[in-house]
């Protein structure tokens, strides 16, 4: 008697499980076949984590980390400007969040060790600007409205501190979480490894205009290295910047490139944006010398102004903060120390050390009390290299 009886037990334990599984099995299913194909490169990542130690600028560091941790961070983000301002359509201004600012003060908290603020700030910005495949550019604090549109820079450089920091605390699970975001990326906003500015989760179309200052190629060529496709990809993306080379005379790049035309902008050069551009070369050794002696030059002139034409002419005599410290990573990227430390020392010049004034320690204008995120989250950076 005992043993039929144990092996229905069996039987019916067995029966049991299975039928308790049937749900799980059939709901993995259904989500599996919108899921993405999640690879995670076995390539060395170690070069994320790539700092020069040039220069200690440890004092102005320390006032301008203040500022932006007492007058610029909320708990949903880094306010685009100290000083608020009407919002406008086309472009954040004031209190207004970008995904960009986020990235740049994530990047901060690895170089920094402040790991436990780093994945308390990570969690904020998902809750801020994610769109489940990608995070949203910009968000409205007021009316609490987020842009249906990335900035695929702005997503690739999330996906970096993600990079960095399982690097640096060897987590498996930020490893994945990395490598996930990526995936998920690539459907809208580098489909088939064309990458495009940005993909628009409410007419679910992407954008046909490529700005070369959006190739982030050490981000990229680790991420795209998972496969033979995956790696034609990287070497298609950087063929499209170097073609996009205006030449020896005026040795930067043209500011985009149209999928749709076959064809580079011949618009303006906004400078940060060219420098981005050639800062992500100088990541991956591919910056040309002649674009080194030139940004060399302009800055020890003082004169790396906010806008040039495709021919070199000055358009906006204006210079921005933001571009003198994107100068100074070019120069630690090609090793040059003397440079990177010119560049800084210059930077540090826009730093308001005046104790009354409500932007102390920031980089910005006195007089008019503006303080922008791009400038002082870049110089953050820059200080770190």
């Amino acid at each position: 008697m005992n043993v039929p009886y144990r092996k229905l037990c069996v039987y019916m334990k067995r029966l049991f499980v299975l039928l308790m599984l049937l749900p799980t099995i059939f709901l993995a299913g259904c989500s599996n076949k919108n899921d993405v194909k999640v690879s995670i490169p076995k390539m060395s990542a170690s070069d994320f984590l790539d700092k020069s130690d040039y220069g200690d600028y440890s004092n102005q560091n320390k006032m301008l980390d203040d500022f932006v941790s007492n007058k610029m961070l909320t708990k949903q983000g880094i306010y685009t400007n100290y000083h608020q301002t009407k919002t406008t359509k086309s472009v954040a201004t004031g209190h207004e969040l970008l995904s960009e600012s986020s990235g740049l003060w994530l990047e901060y908290m690895v170089y920094t060790h402040q790991y436990k603020k780093y994945r308390e700030f990570y969690k904020a910005t998902k809750k801020t600007f994610d769109q489940g495949e990608q995070f949203s550019y910009r968000y409205d604090s007021k009316d609490k409205k987020k842009s249906n549109v990335n900035a695929t820079l702005d997503d690739l450089r999330i996906i970096r501190s993600l990079q960095m920091y399982a690097e640096v605390t060897n987590s498996s699970k930020y490893r994945k979480e990395a490598a996930t975001r990526f995936a998920k990326l690539k459907s809208g906003s580098i489909p088939n490894g064309k990458l495009v500015d940005f993909y628009d989760t409410k007419a679910k179309k992407s954008s046909t205009d490529s700005s070369l200052a959006y190739y982030d190629f050490k981000t990229l060529k680790y991420f795209e290295s998972t496969s033979s496709k995956e790696k034609k990809y990287y070497k298609n993306q950087l063929n499209v910047v170097q073609k996009g080379y205006l030449g020896d005379a005026f040795p930067l790049y043209a500011s985009s490139y149209s999928w749709r035309q076959g064809s580079y902008s011949s618009k303006n050069l906004n400078t940060s944006e060219a420098l981005e551009t050639v800062l992500h070369l100088s990541e991956v050794g591919k910056v040309k010398k002649v674009t080194l002696n030139w940004l060399e030059q302009q800055v020890k002139n003082h004169e790396l102004y906010n806008t040039y034409s495709i021919n070199g002419s000055v358009v906006d005599k204006d210079q921005s903060t933001g571009s003198y410290a994107l100068a100074a990573m070019i120069f630690a990227n090609a090793k040059n120390e003397k440079m990177y430390n010119y560049t800084m020392n210059y930077m540090w010049k826009s730093q308001v050390t005046d104790k009354s004034s409500p932007i102390y320690g920031a980089l910005g204008i006195k007089h008019l009390k503006q303080a922008y995120s791009f400038n002082n989250l870049n110089g953050l950076v820059a200080s770190k290299y």
